[in-house]
């Protein structure tokens, strides 16, 4: 039996420190309000993947995507740079 083994180095093999950093998980906390409203939009999205989409569907869609732009403004804003995601 021939065996199979990786020709390359493992990626992750070895790091000092596998865990994020405070840093990390600041910058995650102030992203939230994005990650949150990025979720809703692809739960609405979802929805709508195997019917035709209603008017009140697509009042949940526009919603769903203001909110998004509304988070990412307010993202970048906080971060101070022009450009969130």
């Amino acid at each position: 039996m021939k065996l199979i083994v990786a020709v390359q180095e493992p990626v992750t093999d070895g790091l000092p420190d596998a865990e994020p950093s405070w840093r990390d998980l600041h910058a995650i906390e102030l992203e939230r309000p994005l990650i949150d409203a990025e979720m809703d939009l692809l739960d609405v999205q979802i929805s709508l993947l195997d019917r035709p989409a209603s008017e009140l569907d697509q009042r949940r869609l526009r919603r769903a995507a203001n909110k998004v732009l509304a988070a990412r403004r307010t993202v970048a804003n906080r971060l101070g740079t022009g450009d969130a995601a």
